[in-house]
């Protein structure tokens, strides 16, 4: 299996690099390049077809074939044939040969994507009169430079020729059991030529399931050899000075703040480092579980840290701890980037003397020169934007602190799972009693005026409002309005108003005078790009209008919508947008029908992909082969339970029935102290 793809019939040196380009070494690298999707031959009625779905049809030529070329190398080929009585037009693209190869009256089978509003199949490829008897699933490959799907395939059963017998089933027994799983070498098989589609089905449940096993079982081994390696402080606080600390924030905990305030209180009290993620939605009262958790840690006789993307949000979190713990005699300092040198230095001696018990601040915490007492906790607001070296660096400047990532861009369980595999994960699911819930309109972008009228009569109430917009300036590449110019049309039609603008080029100071202004109601309309998107808490604001509302993204929208609603009077989301894609404008309708943000990002999850929804490089998520982590979310979830049992119990490499396992892991590197995606 380990042989090099050169000892295959038909691979010489051109053919072997072409297989290199793909990252095909060996024959069972080659084994392991499944097909990206697969042609169904099966001739059905076009009445059973979905508009846009692969079709094979088989009929009479109708018309004589009409060819155009256009430019030297492109050309269309248009043939009408006569399909169970329906007149369909077939359009083959850069194929002018076709053209030779059917006649009038000719009985042809051909597939490609169904067009049900024409009856046209688009993309039309000829069908040998075979594949009308063989009929079933036909494997269609990625390439790479010049190698052709033929050869590919043909090369494929010459590897599994080759490797009969050879392909090692590496689930233990039991396992296939359970699921009812197909053995691996048959797997294999059926993955490349299905007999049929329940076959392949099997198939694909197999592969599935195996491949988020080895996945699983990866970051359950890291999650083992962390803790293992990087023991925790076991804090202890007086309970009774934490729960007056509590019972003083004058509001009363909801249910689901308390189920995750005690889990993370838990772990610190554990020997085991910490390292949790807290997610919940916007309003959800993250901020007071970080703040107890932060009393308790210095009670314990810890200082801690909590670090945030912005310099607004810092200097807002600062202040509003600050507030909470006044009378406590805790100390709070707050860093960053923009600090005057003086307060730097101060700020720096307090940490490092221990005379500063929580501080605040950016990236800058995380610089070289700021040295702790006592580092006991971590909190990482918005974690998914800092880099995994920066919370690395953060978390090795203490003596093993608890660490606590937060988030209130609510993340699918199926993602949270697979990307913060090796963290324990905590959900705030419901909101604070006495919310009202915002409303949100769709409309297009022509309704500003009226929008601004709306705007208007808020204000007079003693109201404020958001108007967001994606761009600071013109772009000629972008057809979106922009922060000036809106900020100029908006003062123009509410001379009446005073108009602030803010976005991401301005100085701190010109930030943090505009939304000191914006909260003292100095100001009744803020325009702003998505530098408010998280954090900014304005209770008095109850209108949020987003322009060109299309351009951003689910989780964002929902963001800039919690930016309202935070006070008791009733609020509204306006988006204003002309989408011109189905995506956008399924977008603009899940908005306005749900304000649950775990509703929201699964939707978005659905829309644009894992990758997407995370940024692949940001995110480190691994690229599956076969699996799919929106529609396999519960074979993920099993695997996850199988591997976290197999590694805790030490059966992983002791049991005789793990041992095809354990050796497939050690032939990808796992116990060379290599991270393996």
């Amino acid at each position: 299996m380990n042989d090099p793809v050169t000892v295959l019939s038909g691979v010489g040196p051109k053919t072997a690099e072409q297989l290199e380009q793909m990252g095909i070494r060996t024959v069972a690298d080659l084994l392991a390049h499944f097909p990206f999707r697969y042609e169904n031959n099966e001739i059905r009625p076009l009445t059973d077809a979905e508009h846009g779905e692969q079709v094979t049809i088989q009929g009479d030529v109708h018309s004589e074939p009409e060819l155009r070329f256009f430019g030297k190398k492109k050309s269309r080929l248009t043939v009408r044939v006569l399909v169970d009585g329906l007149l369909v037009k077939a359009v083959f693209f850069n194929q002018p040969y076709v053209k030779k190869q059917i006649a009038l009256g000719d009985h042809i089978v051909l597939s490609g994507k169904l067009d049900r509003h024409r009856l046209m199949v688009n993309g039309a490829v000829l069908k040998p009169a075979s594949k009308l008897e063989q009929g079933g699933l036909e494997p269609v490959y990625s390439l790479k430079g010049e190698l052709k799907q033929r050869t590919l395939k043909k090369l494929i059963e010459e590897a599994f020729a080759f490797a009969e017998g050879r392909i090692a089933e590496i689930l233990p027994e039991s396992f296939l059991k359970q699921y009812k799983l197909m053995p691996r070498e048959e797997a294999f098989f059926y993955m490349h030529f299905p007999k049929d589609e329940t076959a392949f089905q099997q198939a694909k449940r197999r592969m599935v399931y195996e491949e988020l096993l080895l996945f699983q079982l990866k970051m359950q081994w890291f999650r083992q050899q962390e803790r293992q390696a990087d023991e925790g402080i076991m804090k202890s606080w007086d309970k009774q000075a934490l729960r007056s600390f509590t019972a003083g924030l004058g509001i009363s905990l909801t249910g689901a703040q308390k189920r995750v305030l005690q889990e993370i209180l838990d772990d610190m009290r554990g020997g085991e480092r910490m390292n949790r993620l807290l997610q919940g939605d916007v309003g959800s009262g993250k901020t007071i579980v970080a703040a107890v958790a932060l009393y308790a840690s210095v009670l314990s006789g810890f200082q801690g840290a909590l670090m945030v993307p912005t310099e607004i949000l810092a200097e807002q979190h600062a202040v509003s701890l600050k507030e909470l713990f006044a009378g406590t005699g805790v100390t709070v300092v707050h860093l960053s980037g923009s600090s005057p040198a003086k307060k730097r230095r101060e700020t720096l001696e307090q940490l490092k003397e221990g005379a500063a018990d929580i501080i605040v601040g950016t990236h800058a915490l995380i610089q070289e020169g700021v040295d702790f007492a006592n580092l006991g906790l971590v909190i990482t607001d918005e974690q998914h934007r800092f880099g995994v070296n920066q919370r690395r660096v953060l978390r090795e400047k203490g003596l093993h602190p608890d660490v606590l990532f937060m988030t209130a861009t609510p993340i699918p369980r199926t993602l949270a799972i697979t990307a913060f595999g090796d963290m324990d994960v905590s959900t705030i699911d419901e909101l604070p009693e006495g919310r009202k819930p915002i409303k949100t309109h769709w409309g297009k972008r022509n309704m500003l005026p009226r929008v601004l009228d709306f705007i208007k009569r808020e204000a007079e109430a003693g109201k404020q409002a958001y108007v967001i917009c994606p761009l600071i300036e013109e772009s000629e590449m972008l057809d979106v309005q922009n922060a000036i110019d809106l900020h100029s049309s908006i003062e123009s039609a509410l001379p009446e108003l005073t108009v602030g603008l803010m976005h991401g080029r301005l100085h701190h100071e010109e930030k943090e005078t505009i939304m000191t202004q914006f909260q003292e109601n100095a100001l009744q309309v803020l325009v702003s790009t998505t530098v408010v998107e998280v954090g900014v808490n304005v209770p008095n604001a109850t209108v949020m209008v987003i322009y060109d509302a299309d351009r951003f993204g689910l989780a964002q929208l929902h963001q800039l919508r919690g930016r309202v609603g935070r006070g008791a009077d009733q609020s509204h989301c306006v988006l204003l947008a002309d989408p011109k894609t189905e995506v956008g404008k399924e977008r603009m309708s899940i908005m306005t029908e749900t304000a649950d943000g775990f509703e929201l990002s699964q939707r978005d999850l659905e829309l644009r992909g894992p990758g997407e929804f995370f940024g692949v490089k940001q995110s480190g998520l691994p690229r599956f082969k076969v699996a799919d982590l929106v529609e396999d979310y519960r074979t993920l979830e099993a695997a996850r339970a199988d591997a976290a049992k197999l590694v805790e119990s030490g059966s992983l490499w002791q049991a005789a029935s793990c041992r095809k396992l354990f050796e497939q892991l050690a032939a990808e590197g796992l116990f060379n102290n290599e991270r393996v995606d």
